[in-house]
């Protein structure tokens, strides 16, 4: 019997800008789910969950108003300290929702949150499997294993691995063989990110997680 697809997760990257925020609005649109940055900094910039609400089609999904934002695009820490302010995990509580809930963090496992605490403590905190979005490129096989290393030591639900972008030569074989981990599938590389493609994107995902999944 195929086993449920998590009700949260919580997508986090192998590093910055590997495409975190258009795979969590891919998972969103799939999944029907709402979305939710607990941190958002570099707000003078753009705010992901406006980037996400205008990629979603479907009129289920909520776009919940994050729970800390940071006018500067730097680690949350630093963010936070330049309006002399501390991050603490006692901020962050699950949003209730009657529906799935995407949760996108701010850069990878390792980023700091104040001076004793990492991202990765605060999806402890939630209890809530990850999604780990990897993109192909010179040195991502060394970045996606220690990640999913860190993963394992620090005992986190791991949902799978999401390749974003095209692919780079035998790179996802190798993850694949060296992780032991399950790839959820891939969201295609595209100049334009736009609706249609969002809901083209999702269409497949949602079909490949249906062969494995009771969503």
């Amino acid at each position: 019997m195929k086993p449920t697809f998590p009700e949260i997760i919580f997508v986090t990257g192998i590093g910055t800008g590997v495409g975190k925020t258009i795979v969590s609005a891919v998972l969103a649109e799939a999944l029907h789910a709402d979305y939710w940055k607990p941190v958002q900094t570099g707000v003078l910039e753009s705010v992901d969950r406006e980037i996400v609400q205008n990629l979603l089609s479907n009129f289920e999904s909520k776009i919940i108003t994050d729970s800390l934002e940071f006018l500067h695009p730097f680690s949350p820490h630093y963010a936070a300290s330049l309006e002399n302010k501390r991050i603490e995990l006692s901020h962050f509580t699950l949003p209730e929702t009657g529906r799935r809930l995407v949760i996108e963090g701010a850069g990878g496992l390792l980023v700091p949150l104040n001076d004793t605490h990492l991202m990765a403590d605060l999806i402890k905190k939630l209890n809530v499997p990850v999604v780990l979005v990897t993109s192909s490129y010179l040195g991502s096989i060394n970045h996606t294993l220690l990640t999913i290393e860190v993963i394992k030591q620090k005992q986190i639900p791991f949902a799978g691995i999401i390749f974003n972008g095209n692919p780079f030569f035998d790179n996802e074989k190798i993850i694949d063989r060296f992780a032991g981990v399950s790839v959820l599938g891939r969201v295609a590389y595209a100049e334009t990110i736009n609706k249609e493609f969002v809901l083209q994107q999702a269409a497949i995902l949602k079909s490949r997680l249906q062969n494995s999944y009771i969503l």
